[in-house]
């Protein structure tokens, strides 16, 4: 049987995803392409690395666009007559808002859109699959011939129809190279209950079950964090490949460590860490800080971390299952290239064990 032209590709933090998709881009100036994420702020950092590239410009061959405009502007608007039985019904987004909990797809202009006809945006990808299915196929068919490729970056943040949609392109003539890593599942594209086993440790098996369509590819390699930070981020997930770390850079101060507050303010001073908080309201002791989240797709040389007490829990005890928000615990501690420190209390400054 022939290889399936479309790949997905997991891969650990650091390990150069979306440069994997830049390059491959800059490698095809001849393929029409289409880059396409869930955040803002990635799909804004797509673009100035992707011109970075290219002499301060964008390539001419390459489209930048959010997951939810791909859905919107170019799976909804051209043929939403086969939907709604009228054409321009479609006004915008509604972010906010949620769809009528009993209303049904028989009555689409309730069931998908507000007052406005703005879509809700737990919506949004289901009501892409329903004109992918009632106009025939007319979305993939015009999309195939708009790209050659369409690149996703940040694969985990897809959830719910959002992967009923891609399965729509994985079957398509377009070529699809989606990257992500299930272990930084910070975002999500919606809050639907469709598709949720294959969210965060799942998505590699909604892949593996349709391996004819879309082939399954680790990266287990890190650029940017040392093996000792590996080592740790792994013990997070530990069914998953063990990641091999290419940082061999010695600088004297390297690997995870814990600080005791009444040594915070030295060692901030001293080693110039990056801090980082689960949340806006968490107790930095006056440092200036960035939220996990925010963090991601980031890269520092030191950060020092004020963990959650289930995550100071795991600090001491190692005990997975108990560890809440373990996606961002996981972006927090693989930010850094040389040494993460936790603050906890009631322990002495020392390498962490």
């Amino acid at each position: 049987m022939l290889s399936p032209k479309s790949v997905a590709v997991l891969a650990g933090a650091g390990s150069a995803k979306t440069q994997m998709i830049l390059d491959l881009v800059m490698q095809s100036p001849e393929r029409s392409a289409l880059i396409t994420t869930y955040t803002t702020e990635n799909l804004a950092q797509i673009s100035e690395r992707l011109k970075a590239q290219n002499g301060g410009v964008l390539p001419a061959n390459v489209t930048i666009m959010s997951w939810f405009s791909l859905l919107v502007n170019h799976a909804v608007r051209p043929y939403q007559r086969a939907v709604f039985g009228k054409p321009n019904f479609i006004a915008a987004f509604n972010f906010k808002g949620q769809k009528q909990r009993f209303t049904q797809k028989s009555d689409p202009g309730r069931y998908f859109l507000d007052g406005n006809h703005d879509v809700f945006r737990d919506a949004a990808a289901d009501l892409a699959c329903e004109v992918e299915s009632k106009s025939g196929g007319l979305v993939t068919k015009r999309l195939a011939r708009m790209f050659d490729d369409i690149y996703i970056d940040e694969l985990q943040d897809l959830a719910g129809y959002d992967l009923v949609f891609l399965e729509m392109l994985l079957k398509s003539d377009v070529k699809v190279t989606a990257v992500g890593d299930s272990r930084q599942q910070t975002f999500v594209t919606n809050m639907s209950r469709k598709n949720k086993a294959y969210k965060g440790d799942g998505l590699a098996n909604w892949i593996l079950a349709r391996q004819n369509i879309c082939r399954l590819e680790y990266r287990n390699e890190c650029y940017r964090s040392n093996q000792e930070i590996c080592d740790f981020a792994d013990g997070l997930y530990p069914d998953h490949p063990k990641t091999i770390s290419k940082n061999q850079e010695v600088t004297g101060h390297d690997g995870v460590f814990m600080v005791a507050p009444d040594d915070v303010a030295t060692y901030y001073e001293k080693y110039d860490p990056v801090v980082l908080r689960y949340r806006r309201g968490t107790d930095t002791m006056g440092l200036p800080a960035k939220n996990f989240g925010v963090s991601k797709g980031s890269t520092y040389d030191r950060t020092l971390i004020f963990c959650t007490k289930p995550m100071l829990q795991y600090l001491k005890k190692r005990e997975v299952e108990r560890v809440t928000s373990k996606e961002k615990f996981c972006v927090a501690v693989t930010r850094a290239r040389y040494s993460v420190a936790f603050v906890v209390p009631g322990s002495s400054s020392s390498p962490l064990k």
